[in-house]
């Protein structure tokens, strides 16, 4: 359970400050909940506080693209009604209510190690009246605090890379679902080597910048192949690793650049790193980067 004492508010320089340190500097190294908590509520999208990259295949919108990816994550599932789900780094709740709008699960189970997310994300659920149905916790993705077999469905969107390690909570979901159940997981994983080795070089050193910068564990590191295997190890069965890269990368750079006001969100330390990837085309900005639907079923 989280605690109902709230964090004195960063004042603006201090913020200015721990941004600069950790994404100019080698000297701030943060955890996800460190980052998660500097980032706030300065999301991606508009309307909601969504924090996915989005998925495009016909979204028009970053608002779109967003709930598009929770939507394929918990269809991939399979969650419907009177499905007991887990949504492991649920973020601000924003997927939550939407899959408890349009698929009417019975229940879910959201687990999340930042803080303030965990509060304000009851807030917004408690606000619309679906806190019966939909529990939000502060905990750990790789030890949940639930009994064995009783869910049918886990699921993630964009969290699973932060996990230390990917690899134990593969084990914590199989030992959560009940037979049959599913996983489903939107996930950032390396990509494929580059045929140039002066590419392959530039793909290492962006990788190794996103593990440090953004809190992945090494053990993270993953190929589709070592993910798939990882499910398997697991115990998990009907194993598919999707790469859906082209439906995220290329249209998320393509909206950067034509809503000005999507920046205008970030910080303003954050949107500098951003509108420099906007000089380059999206290939190689994330050449270093596969994005991957993973579902697996439970014997």
């Amino acid at each position: 359970m989280t605690s109902d004492v709230q964090p004195a508010p960063r004042s603006k320089w201090r913020e200015s400050l721990d941004y600069f340190l950790w994404f100019y500097t080698p000297f701030k190294p943060m955890t996800a909940s460190d980052i998660y908590e500097l980032v706030s509520t300065n999301a991606f999208s508009g309307k909601g506080l969504y924090l996915n990259l989005g998925y495009w295949k016909t979204a028009r919108t970053i608002d779109d693209a967003c709930e598009a990816m929770a939507m394929l994550v918990a269809e991939s599932a399979g969650v419907g009604p009177g499905s007991k789900v887990i949504d492991v780094g649920f973020g601000f709740g924003d997927q939550d209510m939407l899959w408890m709008e349009r698929l009417k699960p019975a229940h879910i189970t959201g687990f999340n190690v930042t803080r303030s997310q965990v509060q304000l994300g009851r807030k917004r659920v408690d606000e619309r009246g679906l806190s019966d149905r939909i529990d939000l916790r502060e905990g750990s993705a790789t030890a949940l605090p639930v009994p064995d077999g009783e869910f049918d469905q886990v699921v993630g969107v964009e969290s699973a890379f932060h996990f230390d390690t990917r690899e134990a909570f593969f084990r914590e979901a199989f030992r959560a679902l009940k037979p049959g159940g599913r996983l489903a997981l939107a996930d950032v994983i390396r990509a494929d080597p580059h045929p140039s080795r002066f590419q392959q070089r530039m793909q290492r050193f962006n990788w190794n910048f996103f593990m440090q910068k953004y809190a992945v564990p090494t053990a993270n590191s993953d190929d589709r192949e070592s993910y798939a295997a990882k499910l398997r190890a697991a115990g998990f069965t009907d194993v598919k690793v999707e790469s859906i890269r082209d439906q995220v990368y290329p249209g998320l750079h393509k909206y950067m650049g034509e809503d000005p006001a999507m920046l205008r969100r970030f910080h303003w330390l954050a949107r500098l790193p951003y509108k420099l990837t906007l000089l380059f085309k999206a290939d190689s900005v994330y050449s270093a980067y596969n994005y991957i639907l993973a579902t697996a079923r439970k014997p």
